[in-house]
């Protein structure tokens, strides 16, 4: 991912729940939070057990990694976010969790006309 790296750290991840925001549908609960002085994103997703056996979690995981990265250009920077999968999600393909990401990200007000920066490259 160009602009972003990986959201690792528990104490963040407790930062994200506590100060952020959080939006949701059937799929995935996003939760938000601005970082300051910050040009990148941090992604963290959190699938929990209750989802599935691991092949099924690791799975998802993908799914919302692969979603994320094609329309990395449309969200705004600076951001921490966290996608979690909800259990409802099992059974989806890519473009279920495509469409919820990118509608969270829209409910949220976090994507915008970015996708120009990014077209000479």
């Amino acid at each position: 991912m160009k602009y972003s790296e990986s959201l690792k750290k528990t104490r963040d991840f407790s930062i994200v729940y506590q100060k952020g925001r959080s939006v949701a549908n059937r799929t995935l609960v996003l939760y938000v939070l601005k970082r300051k002085n910050a040009d990148t994103n941090r992604v963290g997703i959190s699938v929990s057990k209750k989802v599935g056996n691991s092949v099924v979690r690791h799975r998802l995981t993908r799914l919302v990694r692969e979603s994320y990265r094609l329309h990395e250009l449309e969200f705004d920077r600076g951001l921490d976010l966290i996608v979690l999968v909800r259990p409802g999600a099992k059974e989806s393909d890519f473009f279920t969790i495509e469409r919820a990401l990118l509608a969270l990200g829209k409910r949220a007000e976090i994507t915008g006309n970015h996708a120009e920066e990014g077209a000479g490259i």
